[in-house]
């Protein structure tokens, strides 16, 4: 009898399995945390990526090219990236896809206080607008001005960096700047206190897309399992987070204590979550993007953008939906 215990132990530590260790995942933001980026820490702290097998590490960025350029390089396994901005370096190249396409709706828009009155496009004649030159959203801003009826010299620009802008707004030296509705609007409303309002490119019939999950190709070619699990795991991520905006941009701050403040990471968050969707993909699950979205996109891209025209013979190029969950 004791022989026969003896032998059964032995076999059953024979035949078990070691637990499977988790793929190191590393995901690089496109800038300094802010509340977008609430449900990649979301569904980290809530396990969902450890439950999909994925050990998550997330890196912050300093700007969309550099965070492509990361992927690229492989230094980073996915970005989280302005998808034009990737679009570009693909076409001349670069060994990068979009697996994922989350803001399907540009973010992309005209601000100012809102105790300034400044709620439409007329109103911006005779106001100072401070821009950056060259970045994405200074290179859309003249197809904003004709779906409007404006004309540069309805009103008075001055130029700088990404600071100097802000800086210029809460200053008071300019009365608008161009930013995202999610972004720079609450980096003023942290400066000042104040409410900001934005009016939306998107809202003039300019339907391009934005923020998007990126990865190496060849990686994708290597790694097909870690990638749908991934994009599994931020699809629920997201869909958890969308149900819990406040705790989804508390997230941030446990992993960060400087990434802000709650109530501006929270409001910033609940305004990119209408971005996920356009009237096309409403009902649908996050990353969903339309052939005809992307399309467009790079169209616009083309030209006011400075995309090569090229990038318009194969639009589906430059991402897929294959690695999403159905």
């Amino acid at each position: 009898m004791v022989r026969l215990v003896a032998a059964l132990a032995t076999l059953l530590i024979g035949t078990t399995l070691p637990a499977q260790a988790a793929d190191k995942v590393v995901l690089m933001l496109n800038w300094y945390v802010y509340g977008e980026h609430a449900p990649f820490y979301y569904g980290k702290a809530k396990g969902i990526y450890a439950a999909a097998g994925i050990d998550l590490e997330i890196q912050e960025g300093r700007g969309s090219a550099a965070t492509t350029q990361a992927v690229a390089a492989k230094t980073a396994n996915f970005g989280y990236v302005d998808v034009p901005t990737m679009m570009r370096a693909a076409v001349k190249g670069a060994p990068i896809i979009a697996t994922g396409v989350l803001l399907q709706t540009s973010p992309m828009s005209v601000m100012g206080l809102v105790e300034k009155n400044i709620r439409k496009p007329e109103d911006i004649k005779g106001k100072i607008v401070a821009i950056t030159p060259a970045d994405s959203m200074t290179q859309i801003w003249p197809l904003f001005l004709k779906k409007t009826g404006l004309k540069e010299s309805d009103f008075t620009t001055v130029a700088g960096d990404g600071q100097t802008k802000l800086q210029a707004v809460i200053n008071g030296r300019a009365d608008l700047l161009l930013g995202y509705v999610m972004d720079q609007s609450m980096k003023i409303k942290d400066a000042t206190g104040k409410d900001v309002y934005p009016i939306k490119f998107a809202d003039y019939g300019i339907n391009m897309v934005s923020s998007g999950l990126v990865a190496n190709t060849d990686y994708v070619k290597a790694n097909p399992d870690v990638v749908r699990r991934f994009m599994d795991a931020t699809t629920k991520a997201v869909e958890a987070a969308e149900k819990d905006p406040k705790a989804a941009a508390q997230s941030i701050l446990d992993a960060n204590p400087k990434g802000g403040k709650i109530d501006t990471l929270t409001q910033g968050f609940e305004l990119t979550i209408p971005l996920y969707r356009t009237p096309e993909t409403k009902g649908k699950r996050p990353f969903q993007v339309t052939d005809q979205n992307m399309a467009d996109s790079v169209s616009l891209m083309v030209e006011y953008g400075g995309l090569d025209a090229k990038a318009n013979e194969n639009p589906k190029a430059f991402y897929t939906n294959e690695y999403l969950p159905k």
